[in-house]
């Protein structure tokens, strides 16, 4: 089969290259999935960026995919060949970048019938973030009535977040943006309230009335905002960051006896965790969410096919900081 692997090499300054790899054999819980769709998310660079510093991670990328079950191994008993399946896989293992990938069973939900492959694929890796932050760490429920401040949430968690807190909770919603086309984009998806990040955030706040923030969910950016969040920040609140900030200041809350969450959407398949299948059901229950028209997808725009040059261009467009929900590559 073909595969697209990152090799830093002196003569390619993008290090993206097409090779033949053996086909996988499926064992254990383990689905052999036919790659449709995939979406590049901004761990794709990450993890790129690690390779690039010599650090050992996995030659072949991609999270987000959807696709086939073309077989399986002697412990499955999720899904069949020939089931439609989409997941955010493993950071673990190699990825979506390629024309057949294995995938454990307990991370994969059956593909929502009315999205195709290129829709279904921006939703996973996201949506299991978004799922996560508002219902695992947060304990959210249906009766939740906080005011919620999402910063940098034009983004594909920040967009999923928004519906989710607007269709499964009562909370107020407030969202941060930068430019016009984010805040729109923000309240069609049921956003109540926008502040420009670029400006002071207390300030904006009070002028429509608000003089504090229950819950921070800070996306991106967040040692920049940290005395700004303290500021901001009801006591006894939560802030929960997915970044990794270089400078973080917890002793800036420490009057406020805040919590502090982190999120990061693969814990459960790295540490092979006992409730690992809850992604799996996250993924079904947002299936069957979006199947109502609950929840929309995020995917934004499709560059066409899964190759090298595709692939770079959507690197570019991560790492710049322009792009608005989320980029898809198909087969």
């Amino acid at each position: 089969m073909q595969a697209i692997v990152y090799r830093r090499q002196p003569d390619n300054h993008y290090g993206f290259e097409t090779i033949e790899k053996k086909m996988p054999d499926p064992s254990g819980h383990d689905l052999l999935v036919e790659i449709k769709a995939i979406s590049v998310n901004p761990v794709d660079y990450k993890v790129k960026n690690m390779i690039a510093e010599g650090k050992p991670m996995v030659e072949t990328l991609g999270f987000d995919a959807a696709g086939v079950v073309k077989a399986a191994g002697e412990k499955v008993r999720l899904f069949k060949p020939g089931d439609f399946v989409y997941y955010a896989g493993d950071i673990t293992r190699d990825g979506s970048y390629a024309e057949y990938q294995l995938v454990d069973e307990r991370i994969a939900g059956k593909h929502p019938q009315s999205l195709d492959f290129t829709q279904a694929a921006a939703m996973p890796l996201t949506s299991l973030t978004a799922w996560e932050i508002l219902f695992d760490r947060l304990k959210l429920h249906e009766e939740s009535r906080q005011n919620v401040l999402i910063t940098g949430a034009a983004g594909g968690v920040g967009s999923i977040l928004v519906q989710l807190l607007k269709h499964k909770t009562r909370c107020q919603i407030i969202t941060t943006y930068g430019r016009a086309q984010s805040r729109e984009w923000l309240n069609r998806l049921g956003s109540d309230r926008s502040i420009n990040h670029k400006h002071d955030l207390a300030e904006q706040l009070q002028e429509q009335g608000i003089n504090g923030i229950d819950i921070i969910i800070s996306l991106t950016h967040t040692d920049q905002y940290v005395s700004q969040f303290a500021e901001i920040i009801e006591p006894q609140g939560d802030l929960v960051f997915i970044d990794e900030p270089r400078h973080f200041d917890l002793l800036a809350f420490k009057k406020k006896s805040i919590s502090v969450h982190m999120e990061f959407m693969f814990t459960r398949s790295m540490y092979q965790t006992p409730d690992m299948i809850r992604q799996h059901e996250i993924l079904n229950e947002l299936a069957d969410l979006i199947d109502k028209g609950v929840i929309c997808s995020t995917m934004n725009e499709s560059l066409g096919k899964i190759n090298v040059a595709n692939i770079v261009k959507a690197h570019d467009l991560l790492e710049s900081s322009e792009s608005r929900g989320k980029i898809i590559l198909h087969q």
